[in-house]
């Protein structure tokens, strides 16, 4: 007897139904399951283990010029992206950053995410200058950016301990 293995919960997954909206404090847990995975760790400089409460306050704590959204299809969350905008003579700049949950890489979230948010930095933030850190290893990544214009600027050796041991980072950005 040969027993079936079920499919896996995105096996018919369609991009045309993935919802782009603001967060809210009702996205604190399903974010949370999305950062604390793997993959989603492995690429940020986030720590092994973050509680619901942790992600409730950065909801909570997000300023009027953060622009924060997730991506939710069937009502899960499979993950976020964010602009976090700098003051002063930096005002036209802002800092990207973006998870997206280890089952639904590489099938257009991270896209779509991208699309809206700059969408809102250039037609409504006038946002010209978009930087973010990346690991050197992170290929899916890095093409991502490239796709929507970002341009290495620079290499942080050591930038930070990841796996027992330093890794390396790109410094990119998006100029407009």
């Amino acid at each position: 007897m040969t027993l079936s293995a079920e499919p896996p919960p995105h096996h018919d997954y369609n991009p045309s139904e993935l919802v782009i909206r603001a967060i809210g404090p009702q996205d604190a847990e399903g974010l949370t399951k999305v950062l604390t995975m793997p993959g989603v760790r492995s690429g940020t400089l986030r720590q092994p283990f973050q509680s619901v409460a942790q992600t409730l306050r950065f909801i909570e704590g997000l300023s009027p010029a953060d622009i924060v959204i997730v991506a939710e299809w069937r009502g899960m969350i499979l993950g976020n992206a964010g602009l976090h905008a700098h003051l002063g003579r930096r005002k036209h700049s802002a800092s990207l950053g973006m998870g997206i949950h280890d089952d639904f890489t590489g099938k257009g979230v991270g896209t779509q995410l991208l699309e809206k948010l700059f969408d809102a930095a250039d037609n409504w933030h006038a946002i010209t200058r978009i930087e973010l850190n990346v690991f050197t290893d992170n290929e899916a990544a890095i093409r991502l950016y490239e796709k929507f214009g970002f341009e290495k600027e620079g290499t942080l050796r050591q930038y930070a301990f990841r796996h027992g041991a330093y890794a390396d980072c790109y410094m990119m950005a998006r100029l407009r």
